[in-house]
């Protein structure tokens, strides 16, 4: 849940929630004429110009929800099991949940967004609505990480993206665009993580991917692979065009890509499931997936929606198959 001040800019001040220790909520406020605007989801302080530093718009919490097996019918909303920042830095909000069950305990991953750093946090929960913290396990700008669902050869593997303010260009004689890539990690533990040092999955030349990518929903296992839905962004204004990719991995190996879809997208925006939300919108062209399942015959996909909405999707199991 993402929530924002009801009047942000007031007296020439732009105001926005951080959450300050150890459990109350306080506004910071600016002067507008030291922010640059442009994007609806954060703002950037000019005076620092040294670097690069932002302020969001909106404040991010997590509400379970639970749903009918088929994801189309909400059961019951846990309002007594929120998930609200606990450490200093979460100040600026919890965001993007991944959920992976291993073996009977379920397991989530987030960003947490601070000054101090913007890292991805591990949740863990026995029963996949109460939830614990356990702590920071990647660091500063490394996030839509999502793990493998069990272990591989003994080791555990997730995903990963670390983003930077610095990249080298690449040969032109390759396909590989330079900039954010999905990187694959091994851990021994789920806590210590070691990046697998082969590229991985870079943004490419020619495709519908020319700004950044990352990872989308936790790795499914199928006959073919591993499936691994992702997001890929496409140079377009001042946010981009989001959408959902996909590769399939070895079941084995999973260093290994078998089959890497960066061309076709699996989702796109669909402009005619948020036409009632027509007063709210502040994004064009954003589908951002984090949830896979499998349902009978189906694949059950879930995604949030220009960030106001949470998409259902549902595609038949053999989708895949044809595009391999």
């Amino acid at each position: 849940v993402a929530e924002a001040i009801r009047e942000p800019i007031k007296e020439g001040r732009f105001r926005f929630i951080r959450w300050s220790a150890p459990d109350h909520y306080v506004v910071e406020e600016h002067p507008t004429y030291q922010l640059d605007t442009s994007d609806p989801r954060k703002f950037r302080f000019l005076e620092y110009e040294h670097i690069r530093v932002f302020g969001l718009t909106s404040f991010s919490w997590l509400l379970p929800v639970e749903l009918s097996p088929d994801g189309l019918t909400v059961l019951k909303i846990h309002y007594d099991k929120i998930i609200e920042p606990a450490a200093s830095y979460q100040e600026y909000g919890i965001e993007d949940p991944r959920i992976t069950k291993i073996g009977p305990d379920y397991y989530m991953t987030t960003c947490s967004v601070s000054s101090e750093r913007h890292s991805t946090t591990l949740y863990h929960s026995h029963d996949g609505l109460n939830y614990t913290l356990k702590g920071i396990i990647m660091d500063h700008q490394n996030k839509d990480m999502v793990l493998f669902p069990q272990k591989i050869n003994g080791t555990y593997y997730a995903l990963t993206r670390p983003l930077g303010e610095l990249y080298f260009t690449t040969g032109s004689e390759g396909d590989i665009l330079p900039g954010p890539s999905i990187n694959l990690s091994e851990s021994p533990d789920l806590y210590h993580w070691k990046p697998v040092e082969n590229v991985f999955i870079p943004a490419r030349r020619d495709t519908l991917i020319s700004y950044k990518l990352g990872g989308g929903a936790p790795p499914l296992a199928t006959d073919q692979g591993w499936l691994c839905l992702f997001h890929g962004v496409e140079k377009h204004g001042t946010v981009g065009k989001y959408r959902t990719f996909y590769a399939i991995l070895d079941r084995h190996h999973p260093e290994k890509i078998m089959t890497l879809n960066d061309t076709s997208p699996v989702l796109e925006a669909d402009p005619s499931l948020t036409a009632f939300l027509s007063d709210w919108i502040y994004l064009t062209d954003v589908v951002f997936t984090t949830g896979v399942e499998e349902n009978e015959d189906r694949l059950i996909v879930a995604s949030g929606e220009l960030d106001l909405a949470c998409r259902m999707t549902h595609l038949d199991r053999s989708f895949f198959e044809k595009t391999c």
